[in-house]
């Protein structure tokens, strides 16, 4: 199992980078498929009321699992750079104290998920027609916050020693027990909106054991009771590192938020619609997301080693990467999005018409503006590979900022179609602060260690 470490701070750059990103691009294809799965059996069986129900819980329930995965990414930061500097005892240390902070968290965000679900999605103003199947689906997917804590936190302590394999095969695993459940759940026990939300737990639970069996046969590993014994100044600095990115995921969803109840306001159709849209998100966003993880692993392991120089060279390659991904994806999206979005949408033809007419309008615009989001991941991945965390959650107030002014105020404008542009102006807006942050970032780190070009030739 130790074979799958990958050490980051020798070899080609770009050869790293892609190799460490392919699997996890390929568990997130897997991860995709479930999530669609989810939405094609809910609006195929249960109806576009029961897609506009899964559309308004969307942005609370990715609230949820975005600071669970702030967490696990912001803890995992530290035990890259100590990987990094073959710091085998104090990297014990922090994935011990990792996962008694993670286990206190998960705990907290289960119990305040759960008292605010309904108040949140009133507070949205969701239509009466579907508020009580997103109240619904959301409470059964809360109660599985400590299993998906778990699978993230594991899955996040592999990829810090480069192991973008392991999380791939448990994604496997999790998208095949969750559309075999979703099938079963739903059209054979008639389980309706909460058959789907248990099949996603309980596909979680098995990645999240699939990891912990991994992580469990790695020798650098072998902890002592000792490790597990909390040290206060660790765990701050774990919670400096974690905090700011749970944080930033949060103020980016209640932006979502604030969009989806602008949403809310223009009928279910154009819910359906948008919701449909929505799915693809992750579709448009698989590289993107891969290439982050990537980044935070090579830019954290090449620090922790000091050579900086390799960090410049990554960063560079990774940006090339990326974007030429982005177009590639961006294009098929626009050749093959429609037939695509059609699977998600059900009822009369002039309901499917409909929703379907404003799912590839906000498609097309999202598909065209996709390089500036693949930027944003690898600038941002890469800063907080560096230990910063600050200026990404920056990031992500001026994501909420240009997202939540865009979606009040476009479309007084230039009318509902205003909305679909929120989305990329919040990209920009990130992309300005991230690149800026990234470029004086760079320069403090040569300065500080003038002599990373000697250790990156050794």
């Amino acid at each position: 199992m130790t074979s799958r470490v990958q050490d980051m701070t020798e070899g080609r750059p770009l050869r790293l980078i892609i190799l460490f990103a392919l699997p996890l691009m390929a568990g997130n294809v897997f991860q995709q498929l479930y999530t669609l799965v989810d939405t094609m059996v809910v609006g195929q069986a249960l109806g576009v009321n029961a897609l506009a129900a899964l559309g308004a819980a969307d942005w609370l329930n990715w609230m949820l699992l975005g600071m669970v995965q702030g967490f696990a990414q912001g803890f995992s930061i530290k035990m890259a750079q100590q990987f990094g500097a073959r710091e085998y005892t104090a990297l014990r240390r922090t994935v011990a104290n990792s996962v008694l902070l993670a286990a206190v968290s998960a705990l907290g965000l289960l119990l305040c998920s759960e008292l605010l679900a309904k108040p949140v999605m009133v507070l949205l103003q969701t239509p009466d027609e579907v508020i009580g199947m997103s109240v619904f689906y959301l409470r059964i997917i809360f109660a599985g916050v400590p299993v998906v804590m778990a699978y993230n936190v594991l899955a996040s302590i592999l990829r810090a020693f480069g192991d973008g394999r392991t999380p791939l095969y448990a994604m496997v695993l999790a998208s095949c027990i969750n559309v075999a459940l979703d099938l079963l759940f739903v059209l054979v026990f008639g389980w309706g909106i909460g058959g789907a939300a248990a099949a996603t737990i309980i596909a979680q639970a098995c990645s999240g054991l699939f990891c912990l069996r991994a992580v469990r046969r790695m020798e650098f590993l072998t902890f002592k009771r000792e490790d597990f014994r909390p040290e206060g100044a660790l765990c701050r600095n774990l919670m400096k590192l974690g905090l700011p990115m749970a944080f930033q995921n949060c103020v980016i969803a209640v932006g979502g938020m604030i969009v989806q109840s602008v949403v809310n306001g223009f009928g279910v159709l154009f819910i359906a619609g948008f919701t449909a849209t929505n799915k693809l998100y992750g579709v448009l966003e698989i590289a993107a997301t891969s290439f982050g993880y990537a980044m935070v692993t090579y830019v954290g392991q090449n620090l922790g080693a000091g050579k900086v120089q390799r960090i410049r060279e990554g960063m560079r390659a990774a940006l090339a990467a990326a974007i030429g991904v982005s177009v590639v994806i961006g294009a098929a999206m626009l050749l093959f999005g429609k037939p695509i979005l059609r699977l998600f949408i059900s009822g009369t033809a002039e309901e499917v018409s409909t929703a379907l007419a404003v799912a590839y309008h906000y498609l097309s615009i999202m598909s065209i503006c996709l390089p500036i989001l693949y930027v944003l991941h690898v600038t941002r991945s890469a800063l907080q590979g560096m230990g910063d965390t600050v200026r990404p959650m920056v990031s992500g107030i001026a994501e909420f900022v240009m997202r939540t002014g865009t979606a009040i105020l476009l479309p007084m404008a230039i009318g509902e179609s205003g909305i679909f542009y929120a989305e990329v102006l919040a990209w920009a807006g990130a992309d300005v602060i991230l690149v800026t942050s990234y470029l004086t970032r760079i320069r403090k780190l040569v300065h500080r260690l003038p002599n990373s070009s000697t250790l990156d030739a050794e």
